[in-house]
């Protein structure tokens, strides 16, 4: 059963060149909403303060309002989400980053690109048109994310070092040298992360390591054990 705490969003599976599996739990209206009224508090008292200033400078302080104003709203979220983890501070404080479409970090070209494009989305009136784009797709993608190639992801805590799998330990049936058994354990705190096919693939190369008829992973995990000196459980 499926936890109530979990986001009831949908997920979406990233295959890298590296053969790596990435989930990402994409986000959905409300979250987003929430993070979008946190940047907009924020931003308007940044701007309550700019017109404080602005009134004391005459012509002077008005071209200087309206200048920051513009980059308030356009081009300093964009700043945030290409040099600040991909979030806003409305974003982070919600759990949310942008990234691209293939998991990698989002940049300034992308970033610009869908900050500005959300005047698209604002049509006709509050957002509407951005919200019926999201409620389109299942990555829950606007408008603005489809031009650009991006989407707003939780942003999951920083994994813990990976581990090996605990498995009956099994000598391997040739002597290894250090940088292969570096691969071997490197292999075996990877295999999760890996595709089952991919893992598989991967492990079926090392043939001279591969014996009887236990699957190569399998193997590979259990002369990880071994040379780390895992006990079964």
């Amino acid at each position: 059963m499926r936890s109530l705490s979990a986001p009831l969003d949908t997920s979406h599976h990233v295959a890298t060149p590296e053969g790596v599996e990435l989930n990402l739990r994409v986000a959905g209206p409300v979250p987003r909403a929430l993070a979008w009224l946190i940047d907009l508090a924020w931003r308007l008292a940044a701007l309550l303060v700019l017109a404080f200033v602005a009134s004391v400078l005459g012509e002077v302080g008005t071209a200087v309002f309206l200048l920051s104003w513009f980059a308030l709203e356009w081009l300093v979220p964009a700043y945030f989400e290409s040099r600040s983890r991909g979030a806003t501070p409305g974003k982070r404080a919600m759990g949310l980053m942008v990234v691209r479409d293939d998991g990698a970090p989002c940049t300034l070209g992308p970033a610009l690109t869908r900050n500005l494009l959300r005047f698209a989305d604002f049509l006709p009136l509050f957002y509407f048109g951005g919200l019926t784009a999201m409620l389109c797709n299942r990555q829950f993608k606007r408008l603005g994310d489809f031009v650009a190639g991006t989407l707003v992801v939780y942003a999951d805590p920083a994994t813990v070092a990976r581990q090996i799998p605990t498995m009956e330990p099994l000598r391997p049936p040739i002597a290894l040298k250090p940088e292969e058994a570096r691969t071997v354990l490197d292999f075996a705190e990877r295999a999760a992360a890996l595709g089952p096919a991919r893992a598989e693939e991967l492990a079926s190369l090392v043939t001279p390591l591969l014996r009887d008829n236990t699957p190569p992973v399998q193997q590979l995990t259990q002369y990880a054990n071994y040379l780390v000196g895992h006990a079964a459980d």
